[in-house]
C-alpha cells in the first residue's frame, strides 16, 4: 500500500488547489508548473478527480479547476480510493493475488498493523488541514515557499514568479527589455 506516482500527484494538486482562494479556478497548467508535474499527465488525473466530484472543471477563457463545495473536508483515504480503486487496502504488500489471515504471505502479520495505522492516518488528514499547513509556511509542496507563490499569485503578476512561469509571454525589445506581456492562457 505504498502510494503510486499518480496518487502522489493527485494529492499534491488537490492541496495546491485548496490553498487558492475559494471558488477561483486555477489553470491545470499552472498547477503542473508549480508542482513540476507533466501537464498532460496532471490533466488526466484532474479528469478523474472531476468525475469523482472532488473538483469542478471549467472550460474557456476563465477556465480551470477549483474544489467542490466542502472539498476541504475530503480526507486522503477518499482521494486514494478514487485514484487507486476500492481494493487499495486489500492488496498484498508483496503483490500476491491471494493474501489474508488464512493464506498469509511472509509479510502479512507484520504489515497488517502498520497498514491499519496508515489507513487511520489517511482518514484523519483532510485537504483543509494540509492546505492550512502549507499556507502557514510550515510545509512546502514546491521548491518555492507558499509566501512566494502567494505574493505573485498563481495567475497574477509579481516579482516572486517569472512571467513565463505564470503563463505570460513577455515580448522583448531590441535592447532586451520587456515591452509588454501577453496572457497565453486565453
Amino acid at each position: 500500500m505504498i502510494l503510486s506516482r499518480t496518487s502522489q500527484y493527485a494529492i499534491q494538486a488537490l492541496i495546491f488547489v485548496a490553498t487558492q482562494p475559494r471558488g477561483v479556478p486555477v489553470l491545470i497548467r499552472t498547477v503542473a508548473e508549480h508542482l513540476g508535474v507533466p501537464p498532460p499527465y496532471l490533466a488526466k488525473i484532474m479528469q478523474s478527480l472531476s468525475r469523482g466530484k472532488l473538483i469542478h472543471s471549467f472550460r474557456g477563457r476563465q477556465g480551470g479547476v477549483c474544489l467542490c463545495e466542502g472539498g476541504e473536508r475530503t480526507d486522503l483515504m477518499q482521494i486514494l480510493t478514487l485514484i487507486e480503486g476500492p481494493g487499495l487496502t486489500d492488496n498484498c504488500v508483496l503483490g500476491l493475488k491471494v493474501c489474508g489471515d488464512e493464506t498469509a504471505c511472509p509479510m502479512h502479520t507484520q504489515w497488517k498493523p502498520i497498514k491499519t495505522r496508515i489507513v487511520k492516518l489517511l482518514n484523519q488528514q483532510t485537504l483543509g488541514k494540509l492546505a492550512a499547513a502549507v499556507r502557514s509556511g510550515k510545509y512546502r509542496l514546491t521548491e518555492l515557499p507558499f509566501v512566494a507563490l502567494q505574493s505573485g499569485g498563481v495567475s497574477g503578476s509579481g516579482p516572486a514568479i517569472p512571467a513565463q512561469a505564470r503563463g505570460t509571454r513577455v515580448r522583448r525589445t531590441v535592447s532586451g527589455r520587456a515591452a509588454g506581456a501577453q496572457d497565453v492562457n486565453k
